[in-house]
């Protein structure tokens, strides 16, 4: 389609401008050829102007999506760590057997579609506004009455976007919400299939957000806390497996007994731990800074104390995580 469209555009401007007329005389074999020539031009014209799936437009970069887990995504080292060896493997690897498939989990808040936002600012140039990137929520699945047109209609939405550019993106924001069974239907998209009715899928991201797990991983942070241990100290092995059995389990789920986990197709099950208040604080000077204000410890430690924590005994956690900072700033500002 692009590579029409410039070749159009260079014709007209060949016609328009009377160049064509101007070789009468010699072999149009030579006009061809010059045709030809600009019709490569314009499409390089074409691509710096326009997204396309090439280099120029999708690069990944590692050292960038480290830095910015590191730097940006604050008090997640578990989530931090498998984000950044599991899209850098992927990325490096010329050759996947399957698509990458990233389950995040965690409560509101602790920094799950900041995390998908980053990943896709280290692959993308337009980051989350690529064209190749694709979010779906609710709201795209809102009648159970309607759950076989929505897999239809899902299925066609993979097949059409990867054939157009087969490093895709694709993200599925609360999960929890989901009429289960409906993701089901990807299962072929995700395997290890080298092409599904002459498309491959291999280079492809798919990453899921929900809140289910949010119990089992704050539990294991709470018990790190009680025992007197260092939160750091929380490696994936003492979440991984009881996380992924939780949304296995959990009918509230939109993977609840999907063949997604039951056929191993999710590669990592990465948990977000719930945030405490010095974590709360980080985010608060990071806001002020993206609104373009001075930085002000006193305004964010006000802000910071006046949010409401949990369990209610211990106070430990923030209950909504940092996703109403940026809100509670306004008004402390």
């Amino acid at each position: 389609m692009q590579a029409t469209y410039a070749t159009y555009f260079v014709y007209y401007v060949l016609i328009s401008s009377g160049f064509v007329n101007a070789f009468e005389p010699i072999s149009t074999t030579f006009v061809v050829g010059v045709g030809v020539g600009l019709a490569a031009v314009g499409r390089t014209i074409y691509n710096y102007v326009y997204e396309s799936c090439d280099s120029k437009w999708i690069a990944f970069n590692s050292t960038g999506l480290k830095m910015a887990l590191d730097r940006k995504l604050f008090g997640q080292h578990v989530a931090s760590r498998v984000i950044q060896k599991a899209v850098t493997g992927f990325m490096n690897n010329k050759n996947p057997k399957k698509p990458l498939v990233l389950s995040l989990h965690g409560w509101t808040g602790t920094g799950k579609n900041f995390a998908s936002q980053l990943i896709a600012e280290n692959i993308y140039k337009e980051g989350m506004a690529s064209s190749c990137v694709h979010q779906f929520g609710t709201t795209h699945f809102l009648l159970s009455s309607q759950l076989e047109n929505y897999k239809s209609q899902l299925q066609q939405w993979f097949k059409d976007n990867v054939t157009n550019c087969p490093r895709s993106m694709f993200i599925f924001k609360w999960m929890d919400q989901m009429h289960p069974g409906l993701i089901d239907c990807i299962k072929p998209y995700l395997g290890y299939y080298e092409y599904l009715d002459g498309v491959s899928y291999r280079q492809a991201i798919f990453i899921f957000l929900s809140n289910a797990g949010g119990e089992q991983i704050t539990q294991v942070a709470l018990d790190f806390w009680k025992a007197g241990r260092d939160r750091e100290e929380i490696k994936l092995q003492h979440l991984e497996p009881a996380l992924s059995l939780s949304v296995f389990n959990n009918k509230k789920s939109g993977l609840w007994h999907t063949r997604l986990i039951d056929k191993n197709l999710v590669d990592f099950f990465i948990p977000f731990l719930p945030l405490e208040y010095r974590h709360v604080l980080l985010c608060g000077m990071a806001e002020m800074s993206a609104k373009g204000l001075e930085p002000d410890q006193d305004v964010v430690d006000q802000m910071a104390k006046d949010m409401v924590y949990f369990p209610k005994s211990e106070k430990i956690f923030s209950l909504m995580g940092c996703k109403t900072i940026s809100v509670k700033l306004d008004y402390y500002t």
